[in-house]
């Protein structure tokens, strides 16, 4: 029996199951990483054709699109009743039955702008009013 010399094949990696590994993993960070700037509060506004200017507003309430609270633009690290309630209280300072104004983003959660509601009854605002903007009018940031 005669067997034929083996000849050697140099080895070699095979790149492309490498290469597919590598672009899936770059479309999922690419698909899962949510690219957002924080410079600024953005509240989109829901709007209202009316248009019902009041005085001065004495305590403004925003609510951000993921339910975060600022009080008069500061805003709150912790979204439990008893801080926001103390938070708006400090707030109104020693005014009585402050005009508090809602400036709640369209996708707020329902829940957070009803937790205002409720925290304003409890602390005897009698005075309570959401901010709108007209059709077809930008928010501003």
């Amino acid at each position: 029996m005669r067997f034929r010399p083996n000849e050697e094949e140099e080895p070699e990696i095979n790149l492309i199951p490498l290469i597919d590994v590598l672009l899936m993993t770059l479309i999922f960070l690419i698909v899962t990483t949510s690219f957002s700037r924080e410079a600024s509060l953005r509240v989109r506004l829901p709007e209202a054709a009316v248009e019902g200017r009041t005085e001065q507003p004495t305590l403004r309430v925003s609510i951000d699109a993921r339910g975060q609270y600022f009080i008069n633009d500061k805003q709150l690290l912790n979204a439990s009743p008893e801080v926001l309630r103390q938070a708006m209280a400090r707030a109104a300072g020693g005014t009585r039955n402050p005009i508090v104004v809602v400036h709640a983003d369209t996708m707020a959660p329902y829940g957070s702008v009803v937790r205002v509601m409720d925290t304003a009854r409890r602390l005897g605002y009698s005075h309570l009013t959401f901010a709108t903007q007209q059709p077809g009018k930008a928010s501003a940031p």
